[in-house]
């Protein structure tokens, strides 16, 4: 039987939020011990007949002695007077925690008690959950569930303390962020302070109207939802207003200015710009929990959020279906339309995460966007000299290909700007697109270790066009430098070991702008403009490949990808699959939007060949590995990749961590520096299981979690993938399919 959290844990007030706190602790056996302080002595013996607490008692000295763990949940500005009583009774490893609205009045009220020498139990919190009710009696053991706990860790908070709160909230059902006190003040003057301040006026307002009876009787929905908040506890926010007074005021200015340009677009009825900016807005209300999950602290104590199992079994594997968009296409749809003059409309828009980052960063830049709906989006451009500095950071979440192909445009922008991303892509090679951008006059640095994101560029440098010759094939590195040239005088060139995908150069000339291509030498003039157009965006052809190895392994199957992307830079994974013996075809060849797109059918009839994959190949197939490496697995004789570095510096080390995963599902493998080699398990003729199921780590990575997916086509044990939430970022809809074509696939949260 496992010890509990805490031995003693003493409740400075017991609200609301403290006595749904201590049923949590209760609920969760997380202490031996439950006490509390407070004036009422009614609110203790309630509190006792509740089954709360053990013991109550109106003076706090006697609740914290020996406690282990003090929660002060008491108005803020009481806690100075607190502290002075208790400081002399707690012991250096006694962890002080609150759950105050404002954080830094209270780290205020602890350096006059303590000076500047804080405790290092002491961290600051704040639990974003609340009711209209109030007391002992209106606490909930859910009441934290699926809401967001903020601590603000100070320098002087020691990693056991903060780990322990972390454990502590999380049993709680809750997600645990972390950010700095200011910041956190700042946000929360915003998102809650705010809103609440706003509530209480919009009701007074409304409430001295002669006819405000009616207006409350016949008030809808929206009204009723936004108002509720006004019902809260008038001292407490009587309180929380002044104890924030300096970041509300600020919140409260911006608000009045923001509500001017909204007034202004009503009254001058301009329809284009009032769209783009409820667009804009609707937009940054999907992204607000990536903007708040971007900090370190956070980002250290990140705990995965879903997983996909993979239930055995003899499985059918047919269909026709529709995978989402070309993401590399969606992303440069929005690029290239933001920087053209007129209005570009995108239909196949994948909605994934990854080009949503994009979409917002334009958005942020001050560019007019509607959508997407249906894969239906419209773009305003704003011309070659039409970006506006963004407000803050520009977040690119799990997108390498946003960052690096951005990293060019902004370089030539005149202002100055900041990108940054998730846990994923702070990890990931920045310096191979910095080095050539510098090279062209960029003052661009990459602030994270060894080369990583956050980058930070400095805008008004005049870039000059470079010859640069690509160490490396990377078809984003490339579009990088070539969108850099769009703005740099003279020519910019790049020269390919082997060609890579050309998306970029494709949709550039869609867009009216010249660009040569001569053998691996790609070349434009800088100064030129972009045209708006109509894009269609072809299915991903990266997204198709799972369907396509699903198939492949699978006896009986028979699945039609339809309007897939052929660009023959990116068909590396038919040509592989065809010479592994796949029975493949590629079917109603034709064009769209500049991309030559057909319907590939994949039947399982033949055991696939293991084979040394064909190295020109690899720049064509990068992206399609992982889920190749379940068919070597289920091919019969052995399989080797070489040449494919570029793999261990993807969204994770993909060779090694399928190396890892296929080991754990009883697979023999060998990771080399450039490749990997296979043993496959298949046998001519048979369709037995392969591999033995077990648990893998995706990493995050969603080409992972999708890759292993399609291994549960011939398990003959369970499979978990763990942490398979970026699966969104480039196909929102794999569960749905894989289930809809015979995949037993489960999700949890």
């Amino acid at each position: 039987m496992s010890l509990p959290l805490f031995e003693k844990v003493a409740f400075i007030g017991l609200g609301l939020i403290g006595s749904s706190l201590a049923r949590v602790i209760i609920a969760e056996k997380l202490a031996n011990q439950i006490v509390a302080s407070t004036r009422s002595q009614k609110t203790l013996d309630d509190a006792k007949a509740l089954g709360l607490i053990q013991e109550g008692y109106t003076n706090p000295i006697d609740a914290v002695q020996g406690a282990d763990l003090v929660v002060l949940a008491l108005p803020v500005r009481a806690t100075q007077k607190v502290l002075e009583i208790i400081q002399p009774y707690l012991s250096e490893k006694t962890i002080i925690t609150d759950v105050g609205s404002t954080k830094a009045n209270v780290v205020e009220a602890a350096k006059a008690v303590y000076g500047d020498a804080l405790p290092e139990g002491f961290v600051p919190g704040h639990p974003i959950a609340g009711s209209e009710h109030t007391g002992v009696h209106a606490g909930k053991v859910d009441l934290f569930a699926h809401h967001k706990v903020i601590l603000t860790p100070l320098p002087s908070s020691a990693d056991w303390a903060i780990q322990k709160l972390i454990q502590l909230w999380q049993a709680s059902k809750a997600e645990v962020i972390c950010m700095d006190v200011e910041k956190h003040d700042e946000v929360l003057a915003h998102t809650s302070h705010l809103p609440h301040l706003m509530a209480f006026n919009l009701v007074e307002q409304l409430a001295n109207r002669e006819d405000n009876l009616d207006i409350f009787r016949y008030a809808a929905g929206g009204f009723r939802d936004f108002s509720r908040i006004a019902a809260s506890d008038p001292q407490m926010w009587h309180d929380i207003f002044f104890a924030n007074k300096k970041a509300i005021l600020n919140a409260v200015d911006g608000f009045e200015k923001q509500l001017a340009v909204i007034r202004k677009l009503i009254e001058d009825e301009n329809s284009q710009a009032l769209m783009g900016l409820l667009g804009h807005a609707q937009a940054a209300r999907q992204h607000f929990n990536h903007m708040l999950a971007n900090r370190p602290l956070m980002e250290k104590n990140k705990v995965t959020t879903q997983q996909f199992t993979i239930l055995p079994g003899k499985k059918n594997f047919q269909g026709k279906f529709s995978v989402p968009g070309d993401k590399s296409v969606s992303h440069r749809s929005i690029m290239f339309g933001a920087i053209a003059e007129g209005t570009t409309h995108v239909t196949g828009f994948l909605e994934g995460e990854d080009a949503l980052a994009t979409l917002q960063a334009f958005r942020d830049m001050g560019v007019s966007i509607e959508g997407p709906k249906n894969g239906e989006v419209t773009i305003h451009g704003v011309g070659m000299h039409g970006l506006k500095a963004p407000a803050s950071e520009l977040y690119m979440g799990n997108s390498g290909t946003s960052m690096r192909l951005l990293s060019g445009m902004l370089s030539a922008q005149k202002f100055d700007s900041v990108m940054t991303g998730d846990a994923s892509l702070t990890k990931r090679p920045m310096e191979r697109i910095a080095k050539p951008l510098r090279e062209m006059g960029a003052l661009l640095q990459t602030t994270g270790d060894r080369g990583t994101p956050p980058i930070s560029i400095t805008g008004n440098q005049k870039l000059k066009g470079i010859h640069y010759d690509l160490p490396m094939a990377s078809a984003q590195v490339k579009s990088g430098i070539l969108l850099a040239g769009l703005w740099a005088e003279g020519e910019t060139s790049v020269t390919e070991p082997e060609p890579t995908r050309d998306h970029s150069e494709r949709m550039l000339r869609a867009f009216g702008y010249e660009v040569k291509t001569e053998g691996n030498r790609i070349s434009l003039q800088g100064g030129g403009k972009l045209t708006a157009t109509e894009i269609q965006v072809p299915s991903d052809i990266s997204s198709a490949a799972f369907f396509m190895v699903g198939a492949a392994i699978t006896e009986g199957s028979d699945v039609t990808l339809e309007a897939v992307g052929i660009n023959p830079t990116r068909t590396g994974v038919i040509e592989i699959l065809k010479q592994m013996g796949a029975d493949i075809s590629v079917e109603n060849e034709r064009i769209a939007g500049g991309e030559p797109i057909a319907d590939i059918r994949i039947r399982g009839s033949r055991t696939l060949k293991g084979i040394h994959m064909p190295e020109d190949q690899v720049p064509l197939a990068i992206d399609e590995f992982p889920a190749l490496f379940i068919a070597a697995a289920c091919a019969e004789g052995q399989t080797v990749l070489t040449g494919a570095a570029e793999l261990r510096v993807k969204e994770s080390d993909r060779i090694q961590v399928m190396a890892d995963g296929l080991k754990i599902m009883g697979i023999d493998c060998t990771p080399t520096d450039d490749g990997i080699i296979i043993e496959g398990k298949g046998k001519s003729g048979e369709w037995d299981a392969i591999f033995t199921g077990g648990e893998i780590e995706s990493h995050h990575d969603h080409r992972i979690a999708m890759s292993f997916s399609m291994a549960g086509l011939r398990t003959s044990g369970e499979i978990k993938i763990v942490g398979t939430e970026t699966v969104a970022t480039s196909f929102p809809t794999f569960t749905e399919l894989a289930t809809e074509a015979g995949l037993a696939i489960q999700v949890t949260e």
